[in-house]
């Protein structure tokens, strides 16, 4: 038995990108060449309705597809769209118009020569330019939207451990939300509760400054972490905390959140 392939056991084909993109824009040569027969430019409407519609399609998507050739060919050297554009109908005028004349010659017996040649290279150009133009709308690339996002890593063990040997067994491994100060005292906040210890703010910020997290106030610090919205009014702000807890935000420390994209 031979491996399926994909989801659906069917093998994606090198070339079917390429075979969908030349179908497509063959039908939009077609409509485009039925439309100029609808419409009978350059005197093209005192012809029988068949022929005429016949001549713009044969024109429209012989030129057309040159063009689309060509284009191919350009875009490993051109890059930018409108230039490209620009130049591949230039160069594509000179035969493109050789396959009108011998289409009229064809199909309307009008003459075949040099004068003839040169009168219709300024009606095939801008005609042509228009196609491209067209065609490259089509498949004009959509601006990419990037989105990002603010991703704060998990604290390092050895970051916090010094400070969590000051905690209560049963609050050691918890996870640290916030400290705030009281004299020389701490009230810890952690997911299992809250805890006082004897230390002061500024040797408890000494013990953590390897950690996750940001003074916020003068007397509270917070794990980043754990941070999940900060609202700022007036000149003062609010951190939001897991499990409810609001914090507040001074003038002199919200630096730090606005740098972390928070507001």
């Amino acid at each position: 038995m031979r491996e399926r392939d994909g989801m659906d056991g069917k093998a994606k084909r090198p070339g079917s990108a390429t075979a969908r993109r030349w179908a497509i824009d063959l039908g939009m040569l077609a409509a485009i060449g039925l439309l100029m027969g609808f419409l009978g430019p350059f005197d093209s409407d005192s012809a029988p309705v068949v022929q005429r519609y016949l001549y713009w399609t044969i024109c429209l998507v012989g030129c057309g597809l040159i063009g689309v050739a060509a284009d191919d060919l350009l875009s490993r050297v051109v890059s930018v769209t409108w230039r490209r554009v620009a130049l591949v109908s230039l160069l594509i005028t000179p035969p493109g118009t050789l396959l009108v004349l011998a289409t009229q010659n064809v199909l309307m017996g009008q003459p075949f020569g040099w004068a003839v040649f040169l009168d219709l290279l300024w009606q095939v150009w801008p005609i042509v330019l228009a196609v491209m133009a067209v065609r490259a709308l089509v498949w004009r690339r959509r601006p990419t939207r990037i989105e990002t996002r603010t991703i704060i890593a998990p604290p390092l063990p050895e970051a916090e451990a010094v400070f969590r040997r000051r905690l209560s067994a049963r609050r050691r491994g918890a996870r640290l939300i916030a400290i705030e100060a009281h004299d020389h005292y701490l009230r810890v906040h952690t997911d299992a509760g809250e805890e006082l210890i004897t230390l002061r703010l500024a040797d408890a910020l000494e013990e953590l400054a390897q950690a996750h997290g940001w003074r916020v106030h003068r007397s509270w610090w917070v794990a980043a972490e754990a941070v999940e919205a900060v609202r700022w009014r007036r000149g003062a702000g609010e951190a939001q905390l897991v499990g409810g807890l609001k914090v507040p935000v001074s003038r002199s420390h919200g630096a730090v959140l606005k740098q972390a994209g928070w507001f």
